[in-house]
């Protein structure tokens, strides 16, 4: 596959709302598929919000513990396979423990065409999240099988950790994903970390951020898609909107072929 069209869902959420947030989410994404849109990034816990008041009863579980009978995965799932498509994106989770005290967590998630293709929970926490979320405790890229490509998912505050998307490359990620509630005041920080990533790694990077407010914060948006030369090629700004378009899959090893930065690490020096 020489290309593939994709599209960030910059949408506002409605704090605790699910029902009214996912049915939105996929409204926008149906009308980016409408234009040629193959995979689907939505924002960080896209369908809720940090709603830690209502944590409880907000956060999905499976008698099983299996993600797939999550209430809302099942409803992508269905989605996906309707729409041949990839939706990204993440959610809270509640893993019920046999101790008796739950574990919540930050969870991403990768479907394609009807298939949970992989998860990864949120390893570098912030703020409040620290108080009421467990960290994931592995960095592994998730393959796409229909597609034949390999994403690097990563969650907001991890963006500023460039150990996170090098482990992600290393590991043969062909897309870095970030999907995010990236905070007022910080749209220069955003973006600056959007395209340093995508040129330090020399990789595609859609990175999702939502827009409107919270009870302690306020959104600005700006999500954007870059090559692998980390120019933009899609920017959306400060209202509700999807921004579509398309990655050149080849375009990466003939970036990588002009000045490998990977092949010249210096790795005795570290």
């Amino acid at each position: 596959m020489a290309t593939i069209k994709i599209s960030c869902i910059q949408m506002n959420i409605t704090q605790c709302s699910k029902e009214t947030n996912i049915k939105k989410a996929l409204l926008m994404a149906k009308s980016a598929i409408d234009l040629g849109a193959k995979i689907i990034v939505l924002p960080e816990v896209f369908s809720t919000g940090f709603c830690y008041k209502d944590l409880e009863s907000i956060a999905e579980s499976s008698a099983s513990q299996r993600v797939e009978e999550y209430s809302t995965i099942t409803e992508l799932l269905e989605f996906s396979k309707i729409h041949d498509c990839v939706i990204i994106g993440s959610m809270i989770e509640k893993k019920i423990e046999k101790t008796g005290v739950n574990k919540y967590h930050n969870l991403g998630f990768c479907i394609e065409s009807g298939i949970l293709s992989g998860v990864y929970r949120k390893t570098h926490l912030y703020g409040m999240e620290k108080t009421h979320f467990s960290r994931g405790e592995q960095i592994c890229p998730i393959k796409l099988e229909k597609l034949g490509i390999t994403i690097g998912l990563q969650i907001c505050f991890e963006i500023r950790f460039p150990e996170v998307s090098r482990k992600l490359v290393l590991e043969d990620a062909d897309i870095l994903i970030t999907v995010a509630e990236f905070s007022n005041p910080k749209s220069n920080q955003w973006k600056a970390l959007v395209i340093a990533r995508a040129v330090e790694n020399q990789i595609p990077h859609v990175a999702c951020n939502r827009i409107g407010t919270a009870p302690l914060a306020s959104y600005f948006g700006n999500s954007m898609i870059t090559n692998a030369w980390g120019n933009i090629k899609a920017e959306a700004g400060n209202e509700e909107c999807f921004i579509v378009d398309e990655i050149d899959m080849d375009e990466t090893q003939r970036i990588r072929g002009k000045v490998s930065l990977l092949d010249n690490r210096q790795l005795d020096l570290y």
